[in-house]
This record gives C-alpha cells, structure tokens and sequence, in this order.
C-alpha cells in the first residue's frame, strides 16, 4: 500500500483561506466512493496558528501507480481546481508502508 501525503500553502486572508480549505477538504473527502483506486482519505485544516501550512491530506492506494490514476481522475482533477488558484505552496511524500 502506499500513503501519499500533501501539504498544502494558501494564498489569502485567513477567512479566505479557511473557506477554500474547507470547501477543499469536502471535495476530497467525497473521492474514495468515485475513485476504485483509493482506499481512503483523510484531510485535515491546520489550527496552529503559529504554523505557516493550511491543509493536509492523507490518502491511501494499492500501488505508486495508482497514485497517477487517482490524480488524473476526473473528480480529483475537479476538487484540485478548488485549490489551484489559492495554492501558494505544495509539498508531497509517497511511500510503501
């Protein structure tokens, strides 16, 4: 199985990005009922405001190729474009477990 984790920095005010945030978060956690490949997916909104990152997610697939299928996904593709014109800063990390 392979975790992908993504970290996301938002471009905004703080009510403007906790808004995308949150609109983001309810996209993604709709994907594991639209993609087969995704076993499951976890999201969460940063409440330190001492730290300078808005939103992490944690999402679950067989293989590193599945990685690609979920992200060409339609509907992932859809809840990516929620983000897209915030998104100041991207981090990510996949590995086996």
């Amino acid at each position: 199985m392979i975790k992908h984790i993504v970290s996301f920095k938002l471009n905004g005010s703080e009510a403007e990005r906790r808004d995308v945030a949150q609109r983001f978060k309810s996209a993604l956690l709709a994907l594991p009922e639209q993609i087969s490949v995704l076993r499951s997916m976890e999201v969460g909104i940063n409440e330190n405001p001492n730290e300078d990152w808005d939103v992490v997610l944690t999402a679950v697939v067989p293989t590193m190729a599945d990685v690609e299928v979920y992200a060409k996904h339609p509907a992932h593709v859809a809840a990516a474009s929620i983000v897209g014109p915030f998104k100041a800063a991207r981090a990510c990390v996949d590995y086996e477990f």
